[in-house]
């Protein structure tokens, strides 16, 4: 499953440096598909294609945010989530809205990063 940042973030910015995907913003930063990624273009699910650098819409305006899509909860990079490990609040836990296998994860990994 990926992993969410809860409302309870203090905005101490400890996480994001720790991200080996670039999945983690500050509150109200757009994102994008390529920080942190070899990707070029995505397609999304309904079928769009789009660039990769393509600024997205921020997840939360208040605290830091995981993108979901690319959190992969560190794996094929480190034995656990990075983020979760600094946070000196622990509001980086897992999401329930999002479950994923560690094959899934391991697969998303591959797609952001190439193998």
């Amino acid at each position: 499953m990926a992993i969410m940042i809860t409302d309870e973030c203090i905005n101490c910015g400890a996480c994001e440096p720790e991200c080996p995907n670039t999945a983690i913003y500050e509150g109200g930063i757009e994102w994008t598909w390529a920080g942190g990624t070899n990707l070029k273009e995505v397609t999304l699910p309904d079928g769009t294609i789009v660039d990769a650098s393509e600024k997205q819409e921020p997840v939360s305006d208040e605290f830091y945010y995981i993108v979901t899509e690319k959190c992969t909860e560190c794996t094929g990079f480190h034995e656990e989530p990075q983020c979760a490990a600094v946070c000196p609040v622990d509001c980086c836990v897992d999401d329930p809205d999002h479950r994923e296998s560690e094959e899934e994860l391991l697969a998303k990994k591959i797609f952001m990063h190439g193998e």
